[in-house]
């Protein structure tokens, strides 16, 4: 991908999913398409990517068993064009996201003087962005993290989802880079791969565990930690 802007990233990867299934020309074809992967999604969150079957998937859609045979020829299609829809909605809404954040950073960044206080407190208040992000997610899209998590590990298995998987990786990992870029990091690269491994291990405890202040707490103490050391080394 050509050097930009994490939302340029983003909106980069949402241009690029291509989908497996059959093409549709009418609009109302196109309608039933997407009940079609909808209902696929909301069964991975449900029951697992092993609980997409055509039968299940046409029964959770409302449709005949035959649409679902019709736009997609076997269940790796279904699944492929159904993590590329999530794929390509997740990137439109972190285009958005980055986007603001870029500007925000950048008015932190000159409210201060460079002085080990200033960046103190810089760092506290990417720390407390990154953690009302991890927050969002868990809150308000906690059902995309669930799907996230199980087609992660059906494309170990699976060729065509590791590819779509590595694709929606590069847009955390950007957005990574643009804030610790902002904020002076020497490493932005290095430095913003730990970001996205602490922020991805948050979700997925997240996940696991119920929500509580005690664990938002330490969530955002573990970030202003890594927030400090990155700026210190600057």
């Amino acid at each position: 991908m050509p050097h930009q802007g994490a939302a340029g990233i983003a909106t980069a990867v949402a241009e690029s999913v291509q989908y497996q299934g059959r093409k549709t020309a009418r609009q109302g074809s196109e309608q039933r398409r997407q009940q079609i992967l909808d209902a696929a999604m909301r069964i991975v969150v449900r029951d697992g990517v092993r609980g997409v079957r055509h039968r299940a998937v046409a029964a959770e859609a409302g449709v005949p068993l035959s649409a679902t045979t019709y736009y997609f020829k076997d269940i790796q299609d279904l699944l492929a064009d159904t993590f590329a829809q999530y794929v390509e909605r997740s990137a439109a809404y972190m285009a958005k996201l980055w986007a603001n954040t870029e500007g925000v950073l950048r008015q932190l960044l000159a409210q201060g003087d460079g002085t080990p206080q200033a960046r103190a407190h810089l760092a506290d208040e990417v720390a407390r962005m990154l953690a009302d992000y991890v927050l969002r997610q868990l809150n308000n899209r906690r059902d995309f993290l669930m799907a996230e998590q199980a087609f992660r590990q059906e494309a170990l298995l699976c060729r065509r989802l590791a590819e779509l998987v590595q694709a929606h990786e590069q847009i955390l990992l950007h957005g990574a880079r643009q804030i610790l870029q902002v904020v002076g990091s020497r490493h932005p690269e290095q430095d913003a791969q730990m970001l996205t491994a602490i922020i991805e291990q948050m979700e997925y405890q997240g996940l696991l565990k119920d929500a509580n202040t005690r664990a938002d707490e330490q969530m955002l103490a573990i970030l202003v930690r890594y927030l400090q050391m990155v700026l210190a080394s600057t």
